[in-house]
């Protein structure tokens, strides 16, 4: 049983079903969510296309092919530093050169596919 008189403080206690809301109504009269119209599914996503090119010759090792085809224009390859790795930016409509670790990424799968 709670007592309802001061304790000291001049806080009152409250049995806790007091404080709490109470659910409303059904809720603002004339007020109504609008009707959600439904989302319309992506388009799926196209395979990465890249392009490998050899940094002394300039000479373009692949271009347009899946991930699999530019590991294996690599493995004919000395160093990771000796190309650069480009992806196909639909968005952009331009060739996106990737970063040392995505290259080093594709780099490793070397002699695993």
């Amino acid at each position: 049983m709670l007592e309802t008189q001061t304790k000291g403080t001049g806080a009152n206690m409250v049995p806790l079903e007091r404080t709490q809301r109470k659910p409303g109504p059904d809720g603002v009269p004339g007020f109504f969510f609008p009707e959600l119209k439904p989302v319309p599914e992506p388009e799926p996503r196209q395979p990465r296309s890249f392009k490998v090119v050899d940094v002394m010759t300039r000479e373009v090792l692949a271009e347009g092919v899946d991930a699999r085809a530019a590991v294996g224009a690599l493995e004919g390859v000395h160093s990771v530093v000796d190309v650069t790795v480009s992806v196909w930016d639909p968005d952009a409509e331009r060739w996106r050169m990737l970063s040392f670790g995505e290259t080093q990424a594709l780099w490793d799968y070397r002699g695993q596919i």
